[in-house]
C-alpha cells in the first residue's frame, strides 16, 4: 500500500471513530443509570405507557419521561402509538448496528437482573386491572356484543380465508382445539363441523353462558370459565388455539402468546385473526378493546420470543377502513 494510500485509510478510520464515539458514548450514558437498567427490564417483558411505567416505578410522571427520552435517543427503547397514546417497548436489534454486539450483551446482562418485588407487583396490578375493565365491559355488554363488534368488522368479512388458514394445519378430526372468548360462537360452529373436541374458554360468565346458549354442538365443545392465564387443560397438550379478534381485549399480548405456547404441542398451532393499528378511540369505550389493534411485526415478534415460528400471513382492507391481518403461527 502506498503512502498516500495509507493516509487515506487512517483519515477514514479516524473519521469513522469520530462519528461513532457520539453514539457509543450515548449509549453509554443511557445505561449508566440503575433506574433506566430496571427500565429496560421491566419493557423486555411488555409494552407500557409512560403513566404506567411512572406508576410501576412509583415516580412522578416528568421525570419518567425524561429517562425514556434518554434511552429512546440512545436507540435502546422503541415506540407504538395506540390512538392517543404511546406505548413503549424495548427496541429490536439490529446485526447491521455498529453496536450491534455491545446492545446484545446489555441486554443480555439486564436479563439476569432480578426486579424488585414491589415493581413487579405494580405491574401485576397493571395488567389486572386492564383484564378487569375488559371483563366488566362484556359483563354489562353481553346483549350488545354483536351490534358493537359489527362496527369493526363481522365474521362474514374474512371467515373463507380463515378456512384457508385452517386448512394448512392440516389438524385430523380427533384434535383437541381452543378458541378463547369465542363471544356469540359463530367461529365454534365452523370449528365444530373440524373437529371433536372442543374448549370454548372466556373469563366472563355471562359471556360463556351466553356462548354455550348461541351453539348446538355442546357435546362436542367443553365450557371452561378462567382466564388463559389461569387456565391449565386436563390431559395432553392442544393441538391448536384460536384468538378471533380477541387479542386485543388483553391486558398482556405477549404473556398470551407464552401462555399459549405453554399449552400447545410442539408442533401445534395458533391462529389469531385481528385489527391491525388503528386511531379510533371510540373502539375503548363502545367494544371494550384495550388496544387498538396491532402492527402486524409486535404480533411476530411477540410469537418468535414465545416459541413460534410464523407460517403464514394474510391482511384484509376493509370499506370502513380497518384492516384485518390473520396470521397462522407453530409451536417450535
Amino acid at each position: 500500500m502506498s503512502v498516500h494510500a495509507r493516509q487515506e485509510d487512517t483519515k477514514r478510520q479516524t473519521g469513522n471513530a469520530e462519528a461513532l464515539s457520539p453514539i457509543l458514548a450515548t449509549l453509554c450514558k443511557a445505561a449508566s443509570d440503575p433506574l433506566r437498567l430496571d427500565i429496560m427490564r421491566v419493557l423486555s417483558h411488555d409494552s407500557f405507557g409512560v403513566q404506567e411505567l411512572a406508576t410501576i416505578f412509583a415516580m412522578p410522571q416528568p421525570g419518567m419521561s425524561h429517562h425514556l427520552k434518554v434511552l429512546l435517543k440512545a436507540g435502546l427503547l422503541a415506540t407504538r402509538r395506540q390512538g392517543n397514546s404511546i406505548f413503549y417497548r424495548r427496541a429490536l436489534l439490529k446485526s447491521e448496528s455498529e453496536f450491534f454486539d455491545f446492545q446484545t450483551s446489555l441486554f443480555a446482562t439486564i436479563g439476569t437482573l432480578p426486579l424488585a418485588e414491589e415493581y413487579i407487583r405494580r405491574i401485576n396490578n397493571i395488567c389486572e386491572d386492564r383484564a378487569s375493565q375488559s371483563r366488566q365491559y362484556f359483563e354489562r355488554n353481553v346483549d350488545k356484543f354483536e351490534e358493537n363488534q359489527g362496527m369493526l368488522c363481522e365474521l362474514s368479512q374474512y371467515l373463507p380465508n380463515l378456512r384457508e388458514m385452517l386448512d394448512l394445519t392440516e389438524l385430523k378430526h380427533c384434535s383437541q382445539v381452543m378458541e378463547v372468548g369465542p363471544g356469540q360462537g359463530a367461529l365454534l360452529k365452523e370449528l365444530s363441523k373440524r373437529f371433536d373436541r372442543l374448549v370454548a374458554l372466556d373469563n366472563s360468565g355471562e359471556m360463556l353462558a351466553f356462548t354455550k346458549d348461541k351453539v348446538s354442538s355442546r357435546d362436542k365443545i367443553c365450557f371452561v370459565q378462567s382466564s388463559l392465564e389461569a387456565y391449565e387443560p386436563e390431559g395432553e397438550r392442544l393441538d391448536a388455539v384460536v384468538l378471533n379478534m380477541v387479542l386485543h381485549h388483553m391486558s398482556s399480548p405477549l404473556q398470551a402468546f407464552q401462555k399459549i405456547r405453554h399449552l400447545l404441542r410442539t408442533d401445534g398451532f395458533l391462529l389469531v385473526a385481528d385489527l391491525c393499528s388503528h386511531n379510533q378511540e371510540w373502539a375503548r369505550s363502545s367494544c371494550g378493546d384495550v388496544w387498538l389493534g396491532f402492527d402486524p411485526q409486535d404480533l411476530k415478534d411477540w410469537a418468535l420470543s414465545a416459541g413460534f415460528s410464523e407460517d403464514q400471513s394474510l391482511y384484509l382492507g376493509l370499506k370502513n377502513g380497518f384492516q384485518i391481518q390473520l396470521k397462522l403461527f407453530r409451536a417450535i
